[in-house]
């Protein structure tokens, strides 16, 4: 392939490769970077390429918090999409950031960048790191870290020191064995929570979560809620999870999380619902259990707490988490490296449902 290409969405269905200009000698207070991996999100992704994304359809006033009838930001060809990359800086005029070093960044899928580190987050990665698990360390991480946050504020509000002061001790269910799921549930053991259950429809990843060392239920076998209080009681009246962090932009798989909490528990729903959430029903256990549900995005980090925890604070976080289980993350959540030329035929495949990848992973010669 070309020295340099960009991933594109052409159109709703079409992602091509398209060639980029050579670069020229980077100016004073950049750097380029020559990418090494590319990690794919398949739920934000796949929303581009069917051309499901609101951000496609709907203005987003950021001002008011609201979309509407205004301009739409984000319209075919999609040229900047993907946040999970790691390359190596090849040319630096930045002193801080010296040529050979390999960082963690969200430039979107293409071979080359050129970077302005007042302008985006550039996370250089330790020499005993796994370079391809790099591709959590920018933004997938945070993701998933920043849910465990949202739990700690529900419980100590500004006082939350730890990301295990929402999880320490707790039975906790995830709902969704994607990566998200995956990694959320991975930092609760590691931050101390009693037991851990993931729930997910899909054959392959219940066998990725049990390979992790998950205990596992198929909603689709028996009564779900009905077993998992079966098996968690605190009290007289008073059973299922402490917490549930829900992972799967499914309505169906929202309304399970509910279903799954003890009285007065609460969702941390970290799922991006693309065709909004018609079906869910609040008139039954979120009601009459006095539920709660918050939405732990990575853009807001809780209320009170943001002086104190950063994405730099949550990459730091997700550091700390591959260092202890970075050889089970490689083996078990890593599904598939793809060479970044087949990238639009692995697009068209996952469009297609011709294909199930877990984390799919793009490569370039300079991770040879």
């Amino acid at each position: 392939m070309p020295s340099e290409q960009l991933l594109v969405i052409d159109q709703p269905g079409e992602v091509s490769l398209q060639p980029m200009a050579q670069p020229d000698r980077p100016e004073e207070g950049t750097f380029d970077v020559e990418a090494v991996y590319s990690g794919l999100s398949a739920g934000t992704e796949l929303s581009f390429v069917k051309g499901t994304h609101p951000h496609l359809k709907n203005g987003w006033d950021g001002e008011l918090g609201l979309f509407g009838d205004g301009p739409v930001h984000t319209e075919f060809p999609v040229r900047q999409w993907g946040y999970m990359q790691v390359g190596r800086i090849v040319a630096s005029r930045v002193p801080a950031f010296a040529e050979g070093t390999l960082v963690a960044m969200t430039y979107g899928h293409r071979s080359h960048h050129r970077a302005d580190p007042l302008a985006e987050r550039t996370v250089p990665l330790p020499a005993e790191l796994d370079p391809l698990l790099g591709i959590y360390v920018a933004h997938m991480g945070p993701i998933c870290a920043n849910g465990l946050l949202h739990a700690a504020a529900e419980l100590h509000g500004t006082g939350a020191r730890s990301l295990g002061d929402g999880v320490a001790g707790m039975r906790v269910a995830i709902t969704g064995a994607g990566v998200v799921g995956l990694l959320t549930a991975l930092f609760a053991r590691h931050h101390g929570a009693a037991e851990v259950v993931v729930v997910d429809p899909t054959p392959q990843r219940r066998q990725a979560a049990e390979s992790l060392g998950f205990t596992t239920l198929d909603p689709s076998d028996g009564d779900t809620p009905t077993r998992l209080k079966t098996r968690w009681r605190h009290r007289p009246g008073d059973r299922g999870a402490d917490l549930v962090f829900q992972c799967r932009g499914q309505a169906d798989t929202l309304g399970l999380a509910l279903r799954l909490l003890r009285p007065q528990g609460t969702v941390i729903d970290l799922a991006f619902y693309q065709s909004g959430a018609d079906a869910l029903r609040l008139g039954e256990e979120f009601h009459h259990n006095g539920l709660g549900l918050r939405c732990a995005q990575i853009g807001r980090m809780p209320r009170g707490l943001a002086h104190l925890w950063d994405r730099e604070r949550l990459s730091a976080e997700t550091i700390a988490l591959l260092r202890a289980e970075g050889p089970a993350i490689r083996e078990h959540l890593v599904s598939d490296l793809v060479p970044f030329e087949k990238a639009p035929e692995l697009f068209a495949d996952l469009a297609g449902r011709r294909r199930h990848v877990l984390q799919a992973v793009f490569t370039f010669s300079a991770s040879a």
